[in-house]
């Protein structure tokens, strides 16, 4: 076996000849003509010519050899159900979910909205779409109507999957009524909606001739066979929502065959997971990592995976670990704020069950402080790898390669850069390299390894300016993280560089939360900064100005607003009311000087500040 350090190297020196043998690890319909097409920088297209279906790789290939293990179990602690489907059974649900989507008019390339709670029907659709060529767009479930309305107009779907509703902390959330009230004000709505009753809305509205019943079209396709649409390497996958600075969120696109060879390497080399071991990654199907290592990645590795519904703490706090007990799981993927959650309860929730098959925790989503990765490391006594990466890069940036090396942890360090990824970290205003101990921007030089997202959906020039252009005479992709590197080449991620806050792993841009706060008829205006919280990571903290301030407004009128808005995952921490907001003389909001402020820091170079009592109100504000 090579070290990790010349694995890396030889990714980055021989990229063709390296990626090639990765390639090996799918299957192609037709082989691809070239490994990297890099002559329009920073666009980079993988496997050119070569076609293949995420769809086929993930069930139809190992039909031959593991029709009857499990692939997919649904747990719910939500509605205390468990559901399995072995590969062969998986097949013919999502072989059935492709005709019934055919059947409304879904053709290759068209796009499909999926909005569902943590079920197997979510799955199922998302490898139909797959297997159609179609290209889906899941929406977190959290987000309110006019945020999914947003994503719906910039899409442009041919159809929207729902259900009647979820649960959290079993109290049902209304999805159907959502859809409904964001298809109400969406300029470019699907034409039909195909919604799976749960049993949640006993008075779910259905609109006549949109809206189609999931159950009553599946009983006429049972037993359906649809053959894959073979797609060159480059066309898109799907599409994923991402929050920026703009307050427009941004769709990233991600191509085929790079992001099958992609995640099929990485199993290997980071996640070492096999044929028939079992992975659960307790994240939810509406972000990048439900992507990637629910859906795709462990299917695609022959894994059985596992789908789960409810939060770490009900019944018990010590739900996670049976499962681990009961299925046997091998690798888990979470999230440091679980963890600080689970933190919280009797070491006894972990210790009473049978660890012993679990080889590696995962954590990422947010940066992972030192305390908590030791507190897990002992509790589990099996080794925790923090790794990193964002919904962009659609698999780890920085993470140990158990598969390639067993390199020592250092807690609360991601570890290294993963091989195809050129990391450089460079100083904010020159770009350039910084010395080992000096804080820098967590940037990569392109190409972009496969997997990375290929543009911005509908907007070449969006994602030209918005990843490749903060850096002065070079073309360098820009994580907007800080980072650090210690003297053994160990990164820590220190936080981010803009106006997106991480709560509990979920990237919200301030200028988005602000524009809901503004939204309050009696807001003239805002300004929100993310603040660190002991459990969360970051938390949103806003600041409104009344337009009149002899009016009766309080800080719950407003965090509904924003609820209505965005959802309650975008409700600030707390609303301060100020007369007024401290800018520069320019008129520019002073949100890194709030934000210190807010987190007992020092607010720095004032001198470009118009008026200095705003900082005294903005602090007299954070004493109440």
């Amino acid at each position: 076996m090579p070290t990790y350090r010349e694995f890396h190297r030889r990714s980055l020196a021989d990229r063709e000849a390296f990626w090639r043998e990765q390639a090996a690890l799918i299957d192609w319909h037709r082989p691809y003509e070239q490994v990297l097409d890099y002559s329009r920088p920073p666009f980079a297209r993988w496997f050119v010519g070569g076609q293949t279906n995420l769809c086929h790789n993930a069930l139809d290939r190992h039909l031959g050899v593991r029709a009857e293990q499990q692939a997919l179990v649904w747990i719910s602690t939500e509605v205390n159900q468990t559901r399995s489907f072995t590969y062969g059974e998986l097949h013919a649900e999502v072989n059935r979910a492709a005709a019934m989507m055919q059947s409304l008019g879904v053709k290759r390339g068209d796009r499909v909205i999926i909005y569902m709670p943590m079920v197997p029907e979510a799955a199922f659709a998302i490898l139909a779409c797959a297997r159609l060529g179609a290209i889906h767009s899941v929406v977190f479930g959290g987000f309110a109507a006019s945020s999914l309305a947003a994503r719906i107009d910039d899409a442009r779907p041919a159809l929207m999957i729902t259900a009647d509703g979820g649960s959290r902390m079993g109290k049902p959330v209304l999805y159907k009524s959502l859809v409904d009230e964001s298809l109400k004000i969406a300029r470019h709505p699907p034409r039909k909606v195909l919604i799976f009753r749960r049993g949640l809305d006993e008075n779910m509205p259905v609109v006549a001739d949109r809206d189609v019943d999931w159950a009553t079209l599946a009983k006429d396709f049972n037993g359906a066979s649809v053959a894959c649409a073979w797609l060159e390497s480059n066309e898109p996958s799907y599409i994923l929502f991402t929050s920026g600075t703009t307050g427009r969120p941004k769709g990233v696109q991600r191509d085929v065959g790079g992001y099958a060879v992609a995640l099929a390497s990485s199993m290997k080399h980071i996640f070492c997971g096999e044929p028939g071991e079992t992975m659960f990654t307790t994240s939810d199907i509406g972000w990048v990592v439900g992507h990637s290592y629910i859906i795709y990645a462990p299917l695609l590795a022959g894994m059985t995976t596992i789908m789960y519904e409810g939060v770490p703490i009900r019944p018990d706090a010590g739900i996670w670990w049976k499962i681990v007990e009961d299925y046997k799981v091998s690798v888990m993927f979470s999230a440091p704020t679980a963890i600080r959650v689970l933190k919280k309860h009797d070491l006894s929730y972990v210790r009473k069950h049978d660890l012993s098959t679990l080889k590696h925790l995962f954590l990422a989503g947010e940066p992972l402080d030192e305390p908590t990765h030791q507190w897990i490391s002992e509790s589990l006594g099996r080794p925790v790898i923090d790794h990193y990466w964002q919904t962009e890069t659609g698999w780890p940036l920085l993470s140990a390669h158990p598969g390639v090396e067993q390199t020592p942890i250092k807690m609360g360090s991601p570890s290294f850069p993963v091989y195809g990824y050129d990391v450089r970290l460079l100083h904010e205003q020159t770009g350039k390299p910084v010395a080992d101990g000096e804080k820098g921007v967590v940037a990569i030089a392109p190409p972009l390894p496969p997997g990375c997202m290929s543009t911005v959906w509908g907007d070449d020039e969006r994602f030209v300016n918005t990843y490749f252009r903060d850096f002065k005479d070079q073309l360098i992709y820009s994580t907007f993280d800080w980072g650090i590197r210690d003297k053994d080449g160990y990164y820590y991620i220190l936080g981010r560089t803009d106006d997106v806050i991480n709560v509990a792993g979920h990237r919200l841009g301030t200028r988005e939360i602000e524009e809901a706060v503004s939204m309050h008829p009696n807001v003239a205006e805002c300004a929100v900064v993310g603040v660190a919280d002991q459990l969360k990571g970051q938390l949103p903290l806003a600041f409104a100005v009344l337009k009149d301030a002899g009016k009766r407004t309080s800080a719950e009128d407003v965090m509904q607003t924003v609820d209505r808005q965005l959802g309650a995952i975008a409700r600030p921490k707390a609303v301060h009311f100020v007369t007024l907001l401290p800018k520069t003389r320019s008129g520019k909001t002073l949100r890194r000087a709030i934000q210190a402020l807010a987190e007992g820091r020092d607010p720095g170079d004032l001198t470009t500040i118009e008026d200095p009592t705003a900082l005294t109100q903005i602090k007299e504000a954070l004493r109440t």
